[in-house]
């Protein structure tokens, strides 16, 4: 009986190390509304060790991953990150709307403001070991201590014809 103690310690202390990938903070999703297909979700990442983030799955979507918005010339572009997107050791990468994000796409429904979203993000350390880190994140129509948006200015990105 001692000895399955003392195993039971050993697995919980190695599982919360294996869990500490990477760290998730300042998660948000935007809101979306009836009939909206599509919407984002936006975060800070940080990986002590480096990490590649390889995956998102999220109940709330059909499908859920990882995307770049980016300028080429005078055309906005967003597709998907092929092959994951990396978190260099001790650098914090943000997830944020114009750049790199997590798309939600086939929704089951509309996200109202003040609920929450389960999200799942998938990482694999340079060993190739996965671990996931399980989140409840915020539904907002702004970052978390941004400023509310003002009388002209840019509005928020429609994805609602976004397609997966």
């Amino acid at each position: 009986m001692k000895f399955k103690s003392l195993a039971l310690i050993a697995a919980l202390a190695w599982g919360a190390a294996y869990a500490q990938t990477a760290e998730v903070k300042d998660a948000w999703v935007r809101t979306s509304v009836q009939g909206q297909k599509a919407t984002g979700a936006f975060m800070k990442i940080t990986a002590r060790d480096g990490a590649k983030l390889v995956g998102v799955s999220s109940p709330a979507a059909g499908v859920a991953q990882v995307h770049e918005m980016k300028m080429e010339g005078n055309i906005m572009k967003m597709q998907f990150v092929p092959g994951g997107l990396d978190i260099p050791a001790g650098k914090t990468v943000e997830l944020k709307p114009g750049g790199y994000h997590v798309m939600l796409m086939d929704l089951k429904a509309a996200l109202q403001k003040d609920s929450t979203v389960p999200l799942t993000l998938t990482f694999k350390d340079a060993k190739g070991i996965e671990s996931k880190v399980e989140l409840k994140v915020p539904v907002a129509t702004t970052a978390p201590g941004a400023p509310a948006a003002k009388a002209g200015d840019m509005p928020a990105m429609d994805h609602s014809q976004h397609k997966p």
